[in-house]
């Protein structure tokens, strides 16, 4: 689904509550004792057939009796019953469900769903704890004390967790907008809710409990949308093995491996983090401070030894001390006027005066070298640290001093916290311990590399045009995969694998296969003329990890030891193996690369999250080792260098102690080979290149498996299974009209640059005739929302004229079912009359067609004359809407 029929719960303006039961101890009447207390000044209508009060309000039989139609009914009933209520309220009109029940079988749920389908109503649960909305006045939810109104939404599937959440946002003085229990989300989940939260202006910063992700590529492109406007900060619960079973069984959906939550999560923007504590002290920061791509740091403190502490956790989070100019060492000096640490930290001593503090942290703010100031304060007898916190606190803006962020630490005990209270109240992020405050400066870098992760969208021919693929890539893999698939084989031979990879662009050795032993002897002479010595390896439909069996012989000097080793070998297999045919061997050259490293490329198939990317230390000893990382493709160069850095061998590969650096171009395409070899064969299961061998002249694969699902031969790309849908490239189109040659192309986020220009260039009328109402201004968000697509439910094509600018754009937004799409079309106006309406409509249909999509449909003012002549000569029809008379619905059938 979507955000379709949601809206309603941002800012409810009536109430049901269905079910019955005692008024102290059912869920009803906790339900309606928390909607009371808060004195929600909208419709509160219970529901209930055996009772004609409750709680002084009047309690209707039926939903037929409701006075008016209820923005969200909270349905408290068994399960068995809840269906029938479902259509009962759909059909009275009713949007959105709130169902508190839990242990629905499996058909009572899809039954549930079934009676919500045909009127788009919207299912919040089942096994939900409610919602509350402060700034409506409204709490309806089972939870034990109310939210007070802030700027944070908080969405969680426990509803337990979420209200043990309220007690520790309580304590540190967070308020929300939103706070809503999802349970088990069998229709409305957490991607539909980033989606409409994205567009809700009271809220500022987003706060996610996840157990599990049951439409990731979804919640990916909410979350990607949603992250590029305010940040979103998310506990994923299943880090370890244990505890994902635990989260499975608890929600009743896969969880998903935790290194490729990490990965999806790091995709998608979302800053995560490791606890409670952490949530809020993570929001404490990135909800008043931009994202940063380096923090460098400058500590301010009346203690040497907080400032080592802080420091110290600095160093544990890959943080990075500043380092002062020679310039503010001077200035400290001047203004403090005594004896300092003339170094960071800036340790100014336990008398420091309020002024002393403020000139300091002024002075190392002005520093070009500083991002971030920390102000530590530990108690003292000298000086009160409630007014080192006043000096602070005049002294700053939104929370910064020079535009810079100021992180304070105060330590101790009741004075500290009246200290750290003074200083939230003036915006500065506030924190009881030097490690929560070095991990708040980690948390603004991690959120600043997330967002440019979010800012990438792999353009597949843009990136070929400097890396290309070879020519009949697709179509030599083909080949070979069709060939093992026809065999009714899973596992690909290690000289087929090879060629897979060879054919997009990975190098490999040169590879000779015999078939027996007897050929050996002939192949082997042949490739010791060209190399001094080589390797020979078993070759056998059963085998995959050749050495466990001593299928791998290297140094092979000679015809004759090549023979001996393929006889060797053979009767290894024998031995060990007897249920394995052989099916020949695959001779090499042993290749030598002075300076080089043993890396692992892999490919495999997540649950959850489909094909995902895996690169690290490789060799024999990788699964010891355990040095990798992982990233959902499609990858560029840019997301490749990123994968690349999250290990600790990239270090390595940069050069140390006189070896070169790595080839890291090469490196990188290696990677983004294996993405496209994803997005085209949506057969390929798993996938190792181990090792390749990598050093400054470039990359050779080794060694190489590959696993197929001959049942998916038949499935073509761009690969359906992947958790964000590569950029559509292939509908780039270069159109000639007049004045030029314009290129329209899909959208990219980038393009959000060059909103704020074609705005410009728009008439009053226009924007009033494609907006339905005129409009001042657009702001910021709304041209990031525009170029932030779900390529899987949305489409934008943009056209760019032969300047550069932007001339046009046209659009869909497909329905929850994928049947239908609305429409929408913008002409620059100054370049209107030249056909680009014509051109980006027609590719607009071109594509809805190629999508499967049965209708597009959209508004138009009546009086738009130019826009009801252009879809009329398309095929569109076009209706009087009875509710607006000077508006018509213009539908086409594709």
């Amino acid at each position: 689904m979507t955000v379709r029929n949601l809206d309603p719960a941002l800012m409810p303006r009536s109430v049901a509550v269905i079910g019955a039961g005692d008024e102290a101890a059912s869920i009803v009447g906790v339900v309606l004792e928390n909607i009371l207390r808060n004195e929600f000044s909208g419709g509160i209508w219970p529901v209930d057939a055996g009772r004609t009060e409750i709680m002084g309000l009047p309690c209707f039989p039926d939903l037929a009796a409701l006075p008016g139609v209820p923005d969200i009914a909270v349905i408290t009933t068994p399960p068995e019953t809840v269906p029938g209520l479902i259509a009962e309220l759909g059909a009275r009109g009713g949007r959105i469900a709130v169902v508190t029940a839990g242990k629905f079988t499996p058909e009572q749920r899809q039954r549930m769903l079934d009676a919500a389908r045909p009127y788009l109503l919207r299912v919040i649960g089942p096994s939900s704890g409610g919602l509350i909305v402060p700034a409506a006045r409204l709490n309806a939810s089972t939870a034990h004390m109310d939210a007070t109104e802030g700027r944070i939404a908080l969405l969680t599937q426990s509803a337990s967790l979420g209200f043990s959440l309220l007690e520790r946002a309580a304590e540190h003085g967070i308020g929300f907008s939103q706070f809503v229990t999802l349970g088990e989300m069998a229709d409305v989940d957490i991607g539909d809710y980033l989606d409409l939260i994205a567009a809700d202006g009271h809220t500022r910063a987003i706060l996610i409990y996840l157990e599990s992700i049951p439409a990731p590529r979804k919640f990916l492109s909410a979350a990607r949308a949603v992250s590029r406007l305010k940040p979103v900060i998310a506990i994923k619960a299943g880090r370890s093995a244990a505890a994902a079973r635990a989260a499975a069984t608890h929600t009743g959906e896969l969880s998903g491996a935790d290194l490729v939550v990490e990965a999806a999560l790091r995709r998608s923007g979302i800053l995560r983090v490791g606890g409670l504590a952490e949530m809020f002290a993570a929001a404490e920061t990135v909800a008043r401070f931009r994202p940063l791509n380096r923090a460098r740091l400058a500590v301010v403190t009346n203690s040497g030894a907080a400032g080592v502490l802080a420091v110290d956790r600095l160093s544990e989070v890959a943080g990075q001390l500043a380092t002062f100019d020679p310039g503010t060492i001077e200035s400290i000096g001047g203004r403090v006027g005594r004896d300092w640490s003339e170094s960071n930290p800036a340790d100014i001593n336990a008398d420091a005066s309020p002024e002393d503090y403020l000139g300091t942290i002024e002075a190392v703010a002005a520093d070009p070298g500083v991002d971030v100031v920390m102000a530590m304060n530990t108690p003292s007898g000298l000086v009160s640290s409630l007014d080192v916190a006043d000096a602070l606190a005049g002294g700053v803006t939104r929370g910064m001093i020079g535009g810079k962020p100021v992180i304070a630490c105060w330590l101790g005990g009741a004075m500290a916290a009246q200290g750290r209270g003074i200083l939230r109240a003036a915006g500065v992020a506030s924190y009881n311990n030097p490690g929560g405050a070095a991990a708040a400066v980690s948390h603004l870098t991690n959120w600043g590399k997330a967002q440019a992760a979010v800012l990438r969208v792999p353009d597949r021919e843009a990136e070929q045009a400097q890396r290309a693929t070879p020519d009949g890539a697709y179509s030599r893999a083909l080949t070979v995969i069709t060939k093992a698939a026809g065999e009714g084989r899973r596992m690909l031979t290690e000289p087929e694998a090879k060629a897979v990879i060879a054919a997009y662009g990975i190098p490999t050795p040169t590879t000779r296969v015999a078939r027996d032993v007897v050929s050996v002897r002939g192949i082997a002479e042949a490739l010791l003329r060209e190399s001094p010595k080589i390797v020979i390896k078993v070759i056998s439909h059963q085998i995959s990890h050749k050495f466990e069996i001593g299928g791998v012989v290297l140094g092979i000097a000679t015809p004759a030891e090549a023979v001996a080793a393929a006889e060797g070998i053979s009767d290894r297999l024998r031995q060990g193996r007897p249920d394995a045919t052989l099916a020949g061997f695959a001779l090499q050259p042993m290749i030598y690369r002075a300076g080089s490293h043993e890396l692992i490329l892999g490919v495999s198939h997540d649950p959850v999250f489909g094909p995902v990317i895996l690169f690290g230390a490789g060799g024999l000893t990788v699964a010891v080792v355990r040095d990798t990382a992982i990233a959902l493709p499609p990858l560029d160069a840019g997301l490749a260098a990123d994968l690349i850095s999250q290990t600790r061998i990239s270090r390595l590969l940069e050069g140390v102690r006189g070896i070169a650096p790595a080839n890291f171009p090469a490196i990188q395409g290696a990677l983004i080979a294996l993405s496209h070899l994803i997005e085209d064969f949506p057969c390929l299961r798993a996938l190792d290149v181990n090792p390749l061998l990598a050093n400054a002249e470039g990359v050779t694969a080794l060694d190489a498996r590959i696993e197929i699902d001959p049942e998916d031969l038949d499935r073509r790309g761009p690969n359906p299974d992947l958790a964000i849908r590569p950029y559509p490239s292939g509908w780039r189109r270069e159109v000639t009209l007049k004045g030029g040659t314009y290129l329209l192309r899909p959208i990219l986020p980038v393009d959000a640059t060059l909103y704020p220009d074609f705005h410009a260039h728009l008439s009053a009328e226009d924007i009033r005739m494609r907006f339905l109402a005129p409009r001042r201004s657009f702001s910021q968000t709304h041209d990031l929302r525009q170029t932030q697509l779900d390529y899987d439910r949305e489409m934008a094509f943009i056209a760019i004229a032969p300047s550069g600018e932007m001339a046009g754009v046209s659009r869909l937004s497909c329905d929850p079912d994928k049947r239908s799409a609305e429409y929408a079309l913008l002409v620059r106006s100054d370049m209107s009359g030249r056909g680009l309406g014509r051109a980006l409509m027609t590719i607009l249909i071109e594509y809805a067609r190629a999508e499967g999509l049965e209708w597009l449909e959209g508004m138009v003012f009546a009086q738009n004359r130019g826009m009801q002549r252009l879809i009329a000569s398309l095929g569109f029809t076009a209706e009087s809407m009875a509710d607006e008379p000077d508006v018509t619905m213009t539908r086409l059938r594709l």
